[in-house]
């Protein structure tokens, strides 16, 4: 054992994710790599860190984040890494910033340039990855990759069956990803183009993630009247496919379904006790957050931004469009029950905040007409947020063996250009929530399982080798917190608010956040995998 570290931290509980209790011990840090765990009391280093009082854990993993262009405006990742997250799971819910072929490279580009002016030139994985390297990045980042961008890459944005020759290239493409270290497959099977693809097209493609031994990770169909169809669906392509399932965010929308979560939980329990690897996430609030265009029918999400548009502007085809908005309205409760979090355009920004119905009149006009209004005007890009989920069923997801926890957000910060408008605020506060309000005062989960549900579970899901858990050689990621006062302090009004007993954060050996104080270096890596 060598006699000098670079880190010693002392007198805290540690608590290794491995989902035992917590023990005694200091851990020694050297170069990148836990060195040592033990009694160093009589070892040096050159920093020392006073735990006492404190739990030290592995660092948190984000299993279900869409963090990535973000990084490019802000390389620090606040919002995340207050959290005490170390390494985040990208390219979720079918999105990806890669595949880009055609016009959709300048498209996207040209997006990212007015929203943020930055300038970015990439359009495949590789590119984009070590475009981020470059750049610098203050956690872990790896990456799926969506099917909703492989599919439009190859075959448009239109509801078409591909011709064998395009799933072949979809194919090619997936697993010349994979060999560039992909994670595996996204799909958000509410989301066009991705939702136009049939169980065999995505069996297919699986298939090809399956022979890296990647993963499947799914947005599934359905989340509120069809859930059960739609969680059967996704093990039947893991099955066909033989790939390992990650079920994302799993939840029941809408009250009259929400007595469908018990009969959920015990069917994917079952298959699980047959030998299928399923996992799923959830991040812990009873609110989702998507795009507002997402309450559209799939069928009128075809095509480009414009032909959605133009569709939304022909009045006869918005009679059939109106009653699928107002449809989904009255499932979820009423206009009051989503609200704006974010528009793109200064005109719209007196939205933000507030619910439909309230807008609705502010502007004089009724709750749907609003609605079409703002899409329009918006350029689609207006993002809601909806309450939907009852607590009760919450409490028994997140208390459930085999979910992992999740903040389904992209990295954000208070200030600058990832401060803008309102978002949900899980982007803020999800993992020190879990730990705080659903571990320390509800009681639903003992600190050491929720740990492992945080570290150690999507770690060797998403087989991240030598991260999750406090072991010997293993990679020091690591967070330092205070289990009587970690709490989220971010709400739906106040978005943006950092939480409070995160008190050190270490990205590869290297200490990102100290006592509140933020390094002004990046220490991430990206975690190419090499299946």
């Amino acid at each position: 054992m060598t006699n000098n570290f670079d880190i010693i931290i002392k007198n805290g509980t540690i608590i290794d994710g491995s989902g035992k209790i917590g023990y005694k011990a200091d851990i020694g840090v050297s170069g990148d790599k836990i060195y040592a765990i033990g009694d160093l009391s009589l070892k040096k280093a050159k920093k020392n860190i006073d735990a006492l009082g404190k739990v030290i854990s592995p660092g948190f993993i984000d299993i279900h984040s869409h963090t990535d262009t973000e990084l490019f405006v802000n390389p620090f990742a606040e919002g995340k890494l207050r959290q005490g997250i170390t390494t985040e799971i990208s390219g979720n819910c079918g999105i990806s910033p890669f595949p880009l072929r055609g016009e959709d490279v300048n498209n996207f580009h040209n997006k990212l340039n007015k929203r943020y002016e930055i300038n970015t030139h990439w359009k495949d994985i590789e590119d984009f990855y070590i475009s981020l390297e470059n750049n610098g990045t203050a956690v872990n980042y790896v990456s799926l990759v969506g099917q909703g961008d492989l599919r439009a890459a190859v075959v448009g944005r239109n509801d078409i069956k591909p011709t064998a020759k395009q799933m072949q290239k979809m194919k090619d493409i997936m697993s010349e990803y994979m060999r560039a270290g992909a994670l595996g497959l996204s799909t958000g099977l509410e989301y066009a183009p991705g939702s136009y693809a049939s169980t065999d097209e995505l069996v297919e493609v699986s298939k090809v993630v399956s022979k890296y031994n990647g993963i499947y990770a799914t947005h599934m169909r359905n989340e509120d009247d069809s859930v059960i169809e739609a969680i059967k669906e996704a093990i039947e392509i893991s099955k066909r496919a033989e790939v390992s399932l990650e079920i994302s965010h799993l939840k029941a929308c809408n009250k009259n379904n929400w007595h469908k979560v018990d009969i959920f939980l015990e069917l994917i329990q079952k298959e699980i006790n047959n030998g299928v690897p399923i996992l799923a996430d959830r991040y812990p609030y009873n609110a989702y957050s998507t795009s507002l265009s997402a309450f559209l029918p799939l069928w009128s999400r075809q095509g480009s931004d414009k032909e959605i548009i133009n569709r939304l502007n022909n009045e006869k085809i918005f009679i059939k469009i109106a009653e699928y908005i107002n449809n989904r309205f009255i499932n979820i409760g009423g206009f009051d029950r989503v609200i704006i979090s974010y528009c793109s355009k200064s005109k719209n920004k007196q939205f933000e905040g507030k619910s439909i119905k309230e807008n609705a009149i502010l502007s004089k006009q009724n709750p749907i007409e609003f609605t079409r209004k703002l899409l329009i005007n918006d350029n689609l890009n207006t993002e809601i947020v909806g309450f939907a989920m009852d607590e009760n069923n919450l409490k028994k997801i997140l208390s459930t063996s085999f979910i992992n926890l999740c903040t389904d957000a992209s990295a954000r910060a208070p200030y600058g250009k990832l401060s803008a408008g309102m978002p949900h605020p899980r982007g803020f506060g999800s993992f020190p929530r879990m730990l705080g309000k659903y571990v320390r005062q509800e009681k639903i989960i003992e600190l050491h399982e929720a740990i492992r549900k945080m570290t150690s579970q999507p770690a060797k899901k998403m087989q991240l080798k030598k991260r999750g858990e406090l072991k010997e050689k293993y990679f020091a990621d690591i967070v330092i917190f205070n289990p009587k006062t970690v709490i989220d302090n971010a709400t739906f009004t106040k978005p943006r608010e950092y939480p409070t007993g995160i008190d050190c954060v270490i990205v590869n050996g290297k200490i990102a956040l100290d006592n509140g104080k933020r390094a002004n270096k990046t220490y991430g890596k990206i975690l190419r995998h090499n299946f």
